[in-house]
C-alpha cells in the first residue's frame, strides 16, 4: 500500500531513526558522515533522541493517536504496544547516557528501534490510512506540519 501524503513526514522520521538503529547496532558497518567510535555513537544516539525522537513520538501519540482512539480495536492494542516501545526506548536512552554497559545498551536500541519502526510502517500506518477518510487525513497532515514547525 501506497503511504498517503498525510503519513509522510512520520515515514521520513522513520527513514533516520533506521539509520540510527543500524549504526548502534554492535558490528555494524561504517556510515559515511556518522560516528565511527562507540563514545561518537552514543553520543549521536543520547543527541538524536534528544532532538529527534522525542518530538517524533510526542506526534504520535499527541496527534496521530488523538484522532484514531478508540475507533478501532486493533490500532487501539497497536498504540498500547508502541507507547510502551516509547518508554522503553526512553530507559534506554537513560542509561546509555549513564555509561552503563555501553555497547550492549546500544545494540538493544537499535534493535528495539529498527522493529519499533517496522511495526508502525508495515502495521499501523496502513490500518490508519484504511479507518481515516481523505478529510481527516489532510487534518492529519496540516496538524503534523504544524506540530514540525514548532521544532
Amino acid at each position: 500500500m501506497e503511504r498517503h501524503e498525510a503519513l509522510h513526514s512520520l515515514s521520513h522520521d522513520h527513514h533516520r531513526g533506521l539509520i540510527l538503529a543500524q549504526l548502534i547496532k554492535k558490528g555494524s558497518p561504517l556510515y559515511e558522515n556518522l560516528p565511527s567510535t562507540t563514545e561518537g555513537k552514543k553520543n549521536y544516539a543520547v543527541q538524536f533522541y534528544n532532538t529527534e525522537l522525542i518530538r517524533h513520538f510526542e506526534d504520535e501519540e499527541k496527534v496521530l493517536y488523538s484522532l484514531v482512539k478508540n475507533r478501532d480495536k486493533k490500532i487501539d492494542s497497536l498504540f498500547e504496544e508502541i507507547i510502551a516501545e516509547h518508554q522503553q526506548i526512553k530507559k534506554l536512552i537513560t542509561k546509555l547516557e549513564s555509561n552503563d554497559d555501553v555497547e550492549d545498551t546500544m545494540d538493544e536500541i537499535g534493535y528495539l528501534l529498527e522493529s519499533h519502526i517496522r511495526k508502525e510502517e508495515r502495521k499501523l500506518f496502513p490500518l490508519i490510512q484504511n479507518l481515516l477518510s481523505d478529510e481527516e487525513l489532510i487534518h492529519l497532515e496540516n496538524k503534523l506540519q504544524n506540530s514540525e514547525s514548532k521544532k
